[in-house]
């Protein structure tokens, strides 16, 4: 289990996870649906199994370039730790594990679950395609909100949406910023990156871009559901951490590359979605 964990760094699910939860949360608090334990576990499971076959998946198709990047070496599978057969039978089983929670879930889940799966799968091939993956890979988690909001209510909105997009350009951004590690070792194997293609100045100028555009989707729910001072204060938090993680990374400096890419963004997921809970527990959002 330990050695499965390591290769889909179930660690990382901080990042999607509260934006999930906040999906659902948003569907339980502004519509007439209620809170049940059963569909939010099913969520859950949901969330955990996607992102498991999507990254083992990652690692799987990735063996050979990781075993050649002094960065990558020390992965699992180009490590030794784990095979490349098993790693995609984790992929498999996760996936089919994927689809049946969906069909306990709900008709809407189950026929769009195949989109879902085709969207986080489809990321691993595009760095071999175009610079254009760190979008696929911001699309593969902002599913998340909206996915959850559909588990609850069966339908589309616009709320869900807006966090889609709001967690879409965040992961893009930040996925580029992490990308400036491997840029002449993208650029000499041919490897599709922002930074590979146009450098680590534009690169960043365009994480920033991002970056605004997410701090502005985050913003636009007040203007469809009532929300309380709690969730202007997360925002703000939320802004801060965007902020702060481009202060302290350089194209001449990534020395504290780990420090925005994992430590920044998690805090900021969590604090926001923390905020944004106790917005809807202080009763600004219930119907």
């Amino acid at each position: 289990m330990k050695k499965y964990m390591s290769l889909v760094l179930f660690a990382h699910s901080i990042f999607a996870l509260p934006f999930a939860i906040i999906g659902f949360f948003l569907a339980v608090s502004t519509t007439d649906f209620q809170f049940e334990w059963k569909l939010f576990g099913l969520m859950l499971l949901c969330m955990v199994t996607a992102r498991n076959a999507a990254m083992a998946f990652n690692r799987y198709l990735d063996r050979d370039v990781d075993a050649l990047n002094p960065r990558t070496a020390v992965r699992d599978i180009p490590a030794g730790r784990i095979s490349p057969k098993a790693a995609f039978t984790f992929t498999i089983l996760n996936g089919i594990v994927f689809t049946i929670a969906t069909y306990f879930i709900n008709p809407m889940c189950l026929v769009l679950s195949p989109v879902a799966l085709f969207v986080v799968l489809f990321y691993s091939y595009m760095k071999r395609i175009s610079p254009l993956c760190h979008l696929v890979l911001g699309l593969g988690l902002g599913l998340a909100p909206v996915g959850a909001y559909l588990a609850v209510t069966g339908q589309f909105h616009i709320v869900p949406i807006w966090y889609g997009l709001a967690v879409l350009t965040w992961v893009s951004g930040f996925d580029i910023i992490y990308a400036l590690q491997d840029e002449e070792f993208d650029r000499a194997h041919n490897l599709q990156s922002i930074p590979a293609n146009y450098g680590g100045n534009k690169a960043l100028r365009l994480s920033e871009v991002l970056h605004v555009m997410s701090f502005i989707f985050i913003l636009l729910p007040v203007f469809s559901t009532p929300v309380g001072v709690l969730y202007y204060i997360g925002v703000l938090f939320y802004g801060a951490l965007l902020i702060y993680q481009h202060r302290i990374v350089s194209p001449t400096d990534l020395s504290r590359v780990d420090r925005a890419f994992m430590t920044t963004n998690g805090i900021a997921s969590v604090v926001f979605a923390c905020f944004y809970l106790l917005d809807v527990l202080s009763g600004h959002w219930m119907i």
